[in-house]
């Protein structure tokens, strides 16, 4: 056949696929197969013609040789990468030497006696079988290309197989699935909504949910007593790499419980999970840890585990320096804290060092002290400010010895643990201290229930203006409000916060007093959340719950940097769609139905 006849584009007829491409072996000998799917690579030796054909679960060898089957040979020299065909064939073992006991069916090729070729395919831009080796734009404007490839596909089956376990496991502890509103009213609680201009009633506006958060509780309320959904949520956010407008989270609310009924769910869940999909375990119960340690020791919220490093507090010996930037810093209500880097001393030039104190500057810090701890002493600009007790004794306390290296911030206690918080990372990865496959898990509870916003001069709810107070702390919400903690909780992995929950406001006047405290007037509470004012007034139980990230907690298990990599279709950091070509312009018709016009 040449390159310029036309190609026959057959039916599949009465031919239906008796084996997938990854499951043949020696047992099958013998037998008659009919295999479908795409041609992943050729080799035309013009006697006889090897092609690879590849579907979702694997890649099987089929041979073309005119002596088994002159017309299919005949019709297979026109075969190209990526054309979707049928074969039919007998199952028959390589030749010995000619094996790839890498593949499943590596033992086996499938001699055809008919074939079908279902589409051509255009050239494809990049090239589906091997590396990748084209640009992510390019990747994700033919992201049906992309979702071929054969690990491509496996992150979604993992990804389908960990949603599967999730329900599973959830139904047998008493959950029901409900299914809540994707079109509900706009109530602020943190990100921009995504708002939907309704044609009915012009010139109201739905707005998509950035959680189930309300109608959970309102399925409370109802006696539902343990509700469950895996659910698209919405957030017109300005994005990060690791941040997408849309994303699925696993969410959960139950009756009649405490933190700890909530946290033993999730931890059980989680067991499962690694166990069944990862055949790891993990430890239970799962550490814990207050915020305000886990800022103190780690400098974030979200400590990565795996790893030491934790911060120390170096304040009573920097005071007894004759350092006048950290005795100013003292003074002023702040503190000196640490990092020591064992064996860093040579692994940090001081080019080195001028990039991590840039770093540490962009994260709030005044500047970076650092010391190099040698056989003979300090090597560092500090040694002639501190006696030679002073420093015997910080290098005691900072567990530092020769060849070590300590960074040091003066500031007050948020920024100073901050930015040792960000370069502990740092420093983590220059010098590979992550160890690769490790899975550590800890809870941290207790988080600010409100702070201070300097740009609207008012506080605000850290978590949302449903999250309960710590009941010792209540009567501080008068006078020092900023001291309340909450009853909060996030699930870190690695470094990841991959879940968030709380224990409600289940109490009418309690609720009504924490809008108070947030600056919002009793009418506007009622036009914002006055459906679910209304609903605690009639016998809400106690109640909490918890969303889990599910794409993030996929990303981690699958091992890939980021969560567009476990979503098909993924937007952009500029949320565009670079398949569909969203979001885009709409007809003038469109627009004048729902009493809208464009500025453009």
């Amino acid at each position: 056949m040449t390159e310029n006849e036309e190609i026959k584009i057959d039916h599949l007829g009465d031919w239906k696929r008796t084996h997938d491409c990854g499951s043949l072996t020696v047992n099958d000998e013998g037998k008659e197969s009919v295999l479908m799917g795409w041609v992943n690579s050729r080799r035309d030796l013009g006697n006889l013609i090897f092609i690879d054909l590849r579907d979702r679960d694997g890649i099987t060898q089929i041979v073309f040789d005119p002596q088994v089957d002159g017309e299919s040979h005949e019709r297979a020299h026109a075969l190209r990468n990526e054309w979707v065909i049928a074969v039919k064939g007998t199952v028959s073992p390589r030749l010995k030497g000619q094996e790839n006991f890498s593949m499943p069916t590596g033992s086996i090729e499938l001699k055809v006696t008919g074939l079908k070729i279902l589409n051509r395919t255009e050239t494809p831009p990049f090239q589906v079988d091997g590396a990748v080796d084209a640009s992510e734009t390019l990747r994700l404007k033919y992201r049906y290309l992309e979702l071929r490839r054969p690990q491509v596909f496996s992150v979604f089956l993992k990804r389908h197989r960990i949603s599967a376990c999730i329900r599973e496991f959830l139904n047998g502890k008493g959950f029901m699935e409900v299914e809540t509103p994707f079109l509900t009213k706009s109530t602020p609680e943190g990100a921009r909504d995504y708002l939907v201009p309704s044609r009915v009633n012009r010139g109201l506006f739905y707005a998509l949910p950035q959680s189930p958060q309300l109608f959970k509780q309102l399925l409370m309320i109802g006696g539902f007593e343990r509700y469950y959904q895996i659910v698209r949520c919405f957030r017109d956010e300005d994005l990060r790499a690791d941040r997408q407008p849309e994303f699925t989270q696993v969410d959960l609310e139950m009756a009649f419980v405490n933190e700890d009924g909530v946290m033993e769910v999730f931890e059980e869940m989680m067991g499962k999970l690694f166990r069944e999909i990862m055949d790891r375990a993990i430890p239970s119960p799962i550490k814990r840890m207050e915020f305000q340690e886990a800022m103190d020791r780690f400098g974030t919220d979200r400590p990565d585990m795996r790893f030491g490093m934790e911060l120390i507090d170096l304040t009573d010996i920097a005071l007894r320096s004759d350092f006048r930037v950290f005795k100013d810093v003292i003074e002023d209500g702040g503190v000196v804290k640490a990092i020591t880097v064992k064996s860093g001393g040579a692994a940090f030039s001081r080019k080195n060092l001028d990039e991590l104190s840039a770093l540490a500057v962009e994260a709030g810090a005044s500047g970076l002290a650092w010391i190099k701890v040698n056989e003979d002493g300090w090597q560092s600009s500090l040694k002639k400010f501190f006696k030679d007790e002073d420093k015997n004794g910080l290098n005691e306390k900072s567990g530092a010895g020769p060849g070590d290296l300590i960074l040091i911030v003066a500031h007050k206690r948020r920024v100073a643990n901050e930015s040792l918080g960000m370069l502990r990372l740092e420093v983590a990865r220059r010098m590979e201290l992550i160890p690769v496959g490790a899975y550590e898990f800890v809870w941290i509870t207790k988080f600010p229930l409100l702070e201070y916003d300097e740009t609207e001069k008012r506080l605000q709810a850290v978590h949302h203006p449903f999250t309960a107070p710590v009941e010792e702390d209540i009567p501080l919400l008068d006078e020092q409000p900023e001291k309340v903690r909450a009853r909060a909780y996030d699930l870190v992995l690695n470094g990841t916060e991959i879940g968030g929950g709380s224990i409600r406001i289940h109490v009418p006047a309690v609720q009504e007093r924490m809008l108070s405290i947030l600056g919002i007037s009793p009418e506007q509470a009622q036009v914002k959340f006055g459906f679910l004012l209304e609903a605690l007034k009639y016998g809400a139980p106690p109640h909490g719950g918890m969303a889990l990230g599910f794409d993030r907690l996929v990303a981690i298990m699958a091992g890939v940097n980021s969560i567009r990599e476990v979503i098909a279709f993924p937007k952009t950091t500029s949320a565009t769609c670079l398949l569909t070509d969203a979001p885009s312009r709409v007809d003038e018709t469109q627009l004048k139905e729902l009493g809208l016009r464009t500025d453009s």
